[in-house]
């Protein structure tokens, strides 16, 4: 029975309570009462009884709210991620079905809490029915093509007096570059000796590098009514660093367009699978395939903020391609094999990130660090990053930059 559906959705959502599988749900692990709510939501939303699914479906989202933040997110069971998924997906629905109190953009804020929280159910059915509101949103279904901006996101910005100091590249210390290794030579020659090294004209065929530009107004009219995690601070290590929820649109007038008191940073956001039409502007390197998983073990993140955004001085366990799509960062590289000269926290959650702030760096406290070799570079847009895993990396953004890493193993 779709009848108590809007039609708009009957397309997306399944037509009945029983097509949800909610049997397939760790009831040991929920409980019977909870369980109980949750199916009483999914009940009156396909009897068209809105506003009593919606009374049941915020209960389950605010008991499962507590279950994802108590604790750490490594330790909170799957079922409760799953559940949160469809306590979103009935909010969203109501949302959406009665118009008369919410508009469109609640029920696609409902999605993304959703999809940012929540774990994939029924073959990730809040993507598709984000996309659906979100076309209902605009009005159109048409994608922005040729017709969008083309001009790049650092000429949108206005222009303000250069404050940062651009960093002068040692050439004994710069990073190689080298046009489009076939994957024989990169895997010889850089991944398996773990040499950093920079990777020109390989993105070129990339959308976002050739016909559909990545510019403000582009990203604005692909996911400005989108609301993603931005970290506040100008770097995670910082006592007053902290996270926060808005949308695109907001973001980017506040922290690109406006000078904001503090730094904005969209940073290790996996954006490409919460929206997939960007994700269609980018492609996987091929020499993501040299590693041991498949093409889905890959993990893409997204990297967009102003000027003088920093990632501190820390390693990650992967191998890691950072792409460059627009605006310029300086990099900093030290290999594993300095590590004692970095001084990496001693607490577990920072183990893997250095004391030292690497270009003012205390030599009093740290004095091992001024003698330790490293490489630098100024990545520019349309370049890749090779960078080995457990390899110490310092990154600043140059300009206003939009960055994507491939992490694989």
């Amino acid at each position: 029975m779709t009848s108590g559906l809007p039609k708009e959705l009957q397309g997306v959502v399944p037509g009945c309570k029983k097509a949800l599988h909610l049997e397939t749900l760790d009831k040991s692990k929920l409980g019977a009462p909870f369980f109980f709510v949750l199916a009483q939501s999914a009940e009156r939303l396909f009897q068209g009884r809105f506003q009593e699914s919606l009374g049941f479906a915020t209960n389950v989202l605010d008991f499962c709210w507590e279950k994802l933040n108590t604790g750490h997110w490594k330790d909170v069971d799957v079922c409760w991620r799953e559940v949160f998924t469809f306590g979103s997906l009935f909010k969203a629905v109501c949302q959406f079905g009665m118009r008369d109190q919410y508009n469109t953009m609640d029920a696609i804020k409902t999605c993304d809490l959703g999809l940012l929280m929540g774990a994939p159910v029924l073959d990730n059915i809040l993507s598709r029915l984000v996309a659906v509101l979100q076309n209902s949103a605009r009005g159109t279904t048409k994608r922005p093509q040729e017709q969008c901006s083309k001009s790049a996101i650092t000429s949108q910005v206005p222009k303000r007096p250069r404050t940062l100091i651009l960093p002068v590249i040692d050439s004994e210390k710069k990073v190689p570059r080298v046009h489009c290794p076939s994957l024989k030579s990169f895997l010889l020659n850089y991944m398996r000796k773990r040499q950093p090294v920079i990777i020109q004209s390989n993105m070129e065929h990339w959308p976002a590098r050739n016909h559909r530009p990545w510019s403000l107004d582009y990203i604005s009219e692909i996911a400005g009514c989108r609301t993603v995690p931005v970290e506040l601070g100008r770097r995670y290590t910082e006592e007053t660093w902290s996270q926060t929820l808005m949308t695109v649109d907001e973001f980017i007038d506040k922290y690109i367009i406006q000078k904001s008191s503090d730094v904005g940073y969209l940073a290790q956001h996996q954006l490409f699978d919460q929206i997939p039409e960007l994700r269609e502007d980018i492609r996987v390197p091929d020499y993501c395939c040299l590693g041991d998983g498949d093409e889905e073990d890959i993990v893409i993140n997204a990297w967009f903020g102003p000027k003088g955004t920093v990632s501190p001085l820390h390693h990650d366990p992967q191998h890691n391609l950072l792409a460059q799509v627009v605006g310029s960062k300086y990099v900093r590289l030290y290999a594993e094999e300095v590590s004692d000269c970095v001084y990496p926290h001693e607490g577990h959650l920072l183990h893997n990130t250095s004391q030292v702030d690497v270009e003012d760096p205390d030599l009093e406290q740290f004095p091992r660090f001024n003698s330790a070799p490293y490489l630098e570079c100024t990545l520019e847009p349309g370049e890749m990053l090779y960078i080995p895993p457990r390899y110490w990396h310092y990154i600043r953004s140059l300009d206003v930059s939009f960055s994507v890493s491939f992490w694989w193993s």
